[in-house]
């Protein structure tokens, strides 16, 4: 590793040309990226490291999703040094995916950075071009514009592998971006009350196939009222699990001190206890 680092002493840096056409203002001194590129192609390299030699785009695409997860936990719990590691973990899978696309010559680390930075420059008109000086609306309208030049449809890009309650979220927020969207949240929960009426007939249909989808519909439904109503879904859900499993654990505990179990417990002596929890201050 020592010996591919020592090759990567040059800061790589924007040319003039350049920086008078970004004007960017910034502190401290330019990032210098290299040496870190250096050491995952040393990891990859025919002497490198076992596992990093074994890995494909194919079994790197988990450790993506998972490091993106801690990424967002240390965000909640608002911990920089956490932070700053977490970042470093997904930069190191983004790095991963270029150094093996680079291996088979299909681009590298470099084309993703100047990727990335020319889509920010051309739908940043206004902070690049003399154009300043518009409003959030105007910059929300410009960057729409921007994707529709570049030829992206209104739902389009949005990852199929998303988690589906922030999927509905961000497909609904897309497609109320051009108008098609409920006027206010009551005609919102209107909807919600039309889908669970056509999940109750599924239910009593017994069809397996219609509960499905109007079980869908109706879990959509919700996330649309969430997004009338300015609330994160996920966010809302993932409080309601914690209660839960609060709650729950207050049922086990109760009766572990009874020497007893969940499983030994009834249901209506394990409903009595959550209803105790539910009290609790």
């Amino acid at each position: 590793i020592s010996r591919c680092v020592a090759q990567s002493q040059n800061v790589t840096t924007m040319s003039t040309k350049d920086q008078e056409t970004l004007s960017i203002r910034h502190a401290g001194a330019p990032t210098n990226i290299q040496p870190f590129v250096d050491v995952i192609a040393c990891l990859r390299a025919p002497d490198g490291c076992p596992w990093d030699l074994k890995q494909t785009h194919l079994s790197l695409k988990r450790f993506a999703v998972e490091e993106v997860y801690e990424l967002t936990e240390a965000i909640d719990a608002g911990e920089d040094e956490a932070l700053c590691e977490e970042l470093g973990d997904v930069l190191l899978q983004v790095a991963l995916h270029a150094q093996l696309a680079s291996e088979r010559g299909a681009f590298a680390m470099q084309d993703v950075c100047d990727g990335i930075r020319d889509k920010m420059l051309r739908r940043h008109p206004h902070v690049f071009s003399p154009d300043g000086g518009l409003t959030a609306e105007e910059v929300e309208t410009n960057w729409k514009a921007s994707k529709r030049a570049e030829g992206k449809s209104t739902l389009g890009g949005v990852p199929r592998t998303m988690p589906s309650l922030e999927r509905a979220d961000r497909i609904s927020r897309r497609a109320a971006s051009v108008g098609f969207d409920f006027p206010t949240a009551a005609d919102a929960f209107d909807k919600v009350r039309e889908e669970f009426g056509e999940l109750e007939a599924a239910l009593k249909s017994e069809d397996l196939a219609a509960i499905r989808d109007e079980l869908g519909d109706a879990i959509f439904s919700l996330a649309n009222l969430a997004r009338k109503l300015d609330i994160d879904a996920s966010e809302s859900l993932r409080g309601t699990m914690e209660k839960f499993e609060s709650r729950f654990a207050y049922i086990e505990e109760s009766l572990a001190r009874q020497g007893r179990s969940a499983e030994d417990a009834s249901l209506e002596e394990m409903e009595s206890l959550w209803q105790r929890a539910k009290n609790r201050r």
